[in-house]
């Protein structure tokens, strides 16, 4: 059972080791313990993220307008919703979305701290996407698709929580790619297997925008 963070926030310099992958399947690669949120914020803010993250170009490459509602899934520490909570302005919403309990008390305290008056942090559990119905207008995941369980059933119960013609954006470390950020590259995950995954559980594919110097991006419709 994958117990551990959606992180979309994640991604440290180099991850603890990790059992080996199976790349050829549709479940979690990677299994890691994200609940002591005092260190994992040192490393998910860290201002050297920045340079290879690209927080600002990544948001303005979504389109989002103000009003509309993103869930950021796996939002760790809340690196992204400073960015998301501009971008949707002040009638949207955020929803800042783990499944670790000791990040959202941390996201819940940061949340007041900052004022993010748009930004809703919310517990659910590792398979349950943690969406209303037809709740949001885009479903924002970076870094975490490989932290997935069963991610062909969570893609197609993801479904029901986008309004029609929403968007789902993936973002994660590229297997070609030869940084020094985030998982070993035999964790990895190759664009064409999320594009696969995606396929299968009904997502169609609209974009592949070349934005970050070592992660892909992938953006599907509902």
């Amino acid at each position: 059972m994958w117990n551990l963070l959606l992180a979309c926030a994640s991604a440290p310099p180099a991850e603890p080791p990790a059992p080996a992958p199976e790349p050829a399947g549709h479940g979690a690669t990677i299994s890691h313990r994200f609940d002591d949120a005092a260190h994992w914020a040192t490393v998910f803010d860290d201002p050297a993220r920045e340079a290879w993250q690209k927080p600002d170009e990544l948001v303005a490459a979504l389109r989002l307008a103000e009003g509309n509602t993103v869930a950021d899934v796996g939002a760790g520490t809340g690196y992204f919703e400073a960015h998301l909570a501009r971008a949707v302005g002040p009638t949207g919403k955020v929803l800042a979305i783990d499944v670790e309990p000791a990040l959202i008390t941390h996201l819940t305290a940061r949340v007041a701290k900052e004022g993010w008056t748009v930004v809703e942090p919310r517990l659910t559990s590792p398979d349950d996407p943690g969406l209303r119905p037809g709740e949001v207008d885009l479903v924002l995941i970076v870094d975490t698709w490989h932290h997935l369980n069963d991610r062909l059933g969570w893609l197609r119960r993801l479904q029901a929580g986008v309004k029609p013609g929403g968007r789902l954006v993936v973002v994660d470390f590229d297997p070609a790619s030869d940084d020094d950020h985030g998982p070993p590259k035999a964790h990895r995950l190759a664009p064409e297997v999320v594009e696969q995954e995606a396929a299968e559980a009904g997502w169609t594919l609209l974009e592949r925008p070349a934005i970050l110097p070592s992660q892909y991006v992938r953006v599907f419709s509902r």
